[in-house]
């Protein structure tokens, strides 16, 4: 694809032939780092959406099984639902079936726990972002009607965990500069030890009236070349480890974890990284060789 006329025999070059496979390594780990960090972006988004204006509000278990039990039961329950009903902010508040706790249940308790163990009626209540309600003074006023009553507010420990994401993503993004200033810390290794092996050559050259620029050119389409083979290669080893890490995320990510998605955006981006290698590769290369022509004559 970037194959032109060279008056340097740079393709004889034995460090030009491990090049390619230096850089597929760092395309490889960059494309982790960026996948890492979208995925990590993407996760604390869904997660801010879908838990950050969400209440779980706790009634506990009305102790024996006789009939007053089951109708203060249901009489404290339905205290509970009118209060959040009337609690301004408060967009839907909703009995979360006994059947669905269980399945959250099963992976810490175990199946068949129904009636063995009291459990609480748990309500899921959705606030209004804009007009969010007083958590502190909600909890007072459940309190007072219901003894023992729990309200969970997800936005607290959402919060922290947001915090630690946006951490995580920080160290993704100085992994990815460290792999990125590797990358080119490569090239310039491997063109300064081709100026060197043809030396010769480019006196000649300048000899016939050759301008740096034009001796820079040549090392700069060669290692452009390699630096985009070496990007296919990284990003063909890449796709199959993302796709492999999504499909073991998808078995747990229900109940646990959201949906984790680079979308349309995150997947054109790691397409782009073997033009991105070969362009870094041409720049760094091409400075190189002006630089130390530059010195050398």
């Amino acid at each position: 694809m970037f194959r032109r006329r060279t008056d340097l025999p740079l393709d004889r070059d034995a460090l030009s032939r491990f090049l390619p496979w230096l850089i597929a390594f760092m395309v490889y780990l960059a494309a982790m780092a960026q996948a890492g960090m979208l995925g990590l972006d993407s996760m604390s988004q869904r997660w801010s959406k879908d838990i950050g204006t969400s209440l779980t509000v706790q009634v506990p278990p009305v102790s024996g099984l006789d009939k007053a039990a089951k109708e203060k039961s249901i009489r404290r329950l339905q205290d509970t639902l009118n209060l959040l009903s009337e609690t301004k902010g408060i967009i839907r508040s909703s009995v979360i079936p006994e059947s669905r706790v269980l399945q959250l249940l099963e992976p810490w308790l175990g199946a068949g726990i129904a009636g063995d163990v009291p459990l609480p009626v748990l309500i899921d209540v959705e606030t209004n972002p804009a007009n969010k309600p007083d958590i502190r003074v909600l909890k007072q006023k459940l309190s007072a009607a219901v003894p023992g009553i729990v309200v969970d507010d997800h936005g607290v420990w959402l919060a922290r965990l947001v915090q630690l994401i946006r951490t995580m993503e920080g160290f993704a993004a100085l992994v990815l500069v460290l792999i990125l200033a590797s990358a080119a810390a490569t090239i310039v290794f491997t063109t300064r030890t081709g100026l060197a092996v043809h030396r010769e050559a480019i006196e000649v050259l300048h000899f016939t009236g050759a301008h740096d620029s034009y001796i820079a050119d040549q090392f700069a389409w060669r290692a452009m070349a390699l630096g985009f083979k070496g990007g296919i290669i990284g990003l063909g080893l890449a796709l199959p480890t993302l796709l492999a890490l999504g499909l073991v995320a998808g078995r747990i990510e229900q109940g646990l974890l959201p949906e984790i998605s680079l979308g349309g955006v995150g997947w054109i981006s790691l397409l782009v990284l073997p033009f991105a290698s070969a362009l870094l590769a041409w720049w760094t290369a091409r400075a190189t060789v002006m630089r130390n022509l530059a010195g050398m004559l």
